[in-house]
């Protein structure tokens, strides 16, 4: 079966797994492409990096890649020049790949000293055709859960009276949910307990705790307060969740918060 769209070059359609969330900082372990070829032809390739810095358990848990498994792989510097063959020419695909795939592979690249030009090059994000054919948002939830259209969108007493009818049939239908506020709040985001907010901007680590994003990351929260306030004072300024906010004016204050109380192991 012929490619269902029409190419006028080949297409490589892509995905990456990582040491962590940031194009910027982080680095591939991972990275499989199935490039198809404008006769319809593919051939699929899979690379595994050693990305030369500490994989976190956080992240090994969720795709399996441990320092171990990878500590004896080529580097994505070692075969830059083979993966830039096998995506040249090529017009790029991948899922959610506009914010994180296409932009984690451009940094490498960049890394080994390659321009991958995705200027040049045109892109198609499975994720976002996806979010276009399946919206979702309130008015799509109320015809999915109640049956009908949503008459007075974006009226604030229509949409809450909504959003009630919906979380009411959403428990009603998906007879799976947990039935408890705290049991859902924890199932739509799960507590993580060494972090001192809800978005893990800080976090415990080695017995304090250390900054979690950007050019600070792994860094002491104490040392910070202590030798460079201004990181805290652009924090309170700037557009960060309001309790990594109030988290920042304690550390200004001498106030850090108290040692994360990690929940009991079931007894044997």
């Amino acid at each position: 079966m012929s490619f269902p769209i029409q190419l006028d070059r080949p297409i490589v359609v892509f995905d990456i797994e990582s040491t962590g969330l940031s194009p910027r900082k982080d680095r591939i372990i991972e990275l499989s492409a199935v490039r198809i070829n404008i006769d319809g032809t593919e051939e699929t390739k899979t690379w595994l990096l050693n990305p030369c810095v500490p994989i976190p358990k956080e992240t090994s848990d969720i795709h399996g890649i441990t320092d171990d498994i990878v500590k004896d792989c080529p580097t994505f510097l070692d075969r830059s020049k083979e993966i830039a063959e096998f995506f040249a020419g090529a017009d790029l695909s991948g899922f959610n790949s506009d914010r994180f795939d296409i932009p984690c592979l451009e940094e490498e690249f960049a890394r080994a000293g390659i321009n991958l030009a995705v200027a040049n090059r045109r892109r198609i994000d499975v994720q976002r055709i996806y979010h276009k054919m399946h919206p979702r948002d309130l008015s799509a939830a109320v015809r999915e859960y109640l049956g009908r259209e949503h008459e007075g969108a974006h009226g604030a007493e229509a949409d809450t009276l909504a959003t009630v009818a919906i979380l009411k049939e959403q428990l009603k239908r998906h007879s799976e949910l947990p039935r408890t506020v705290a049991e859902i709040d924890s199932w739509i985001a799960p507590t993580d307990h060494l972090n001192a907010d809800r978005d893990g901007l800080f976090r415990w680590k080695d017995g304090e705790w250390t900054v979690n994003f950007g050019k600070k990351k792994g860094e002491s929260l104490k040392r910070i307060m202590l030798d460079e306030p201004n990181f805290l004072k652009w924090m309170i300024k700037g557009d960060f969740p309001v309790d990594a906010r109030m988290i920042a004016t304690d550390a200004l204050k001498g106030r850090l918060p108290p040692p994360p109380q990690l929940p009991t192991p079931p007894s044997a």
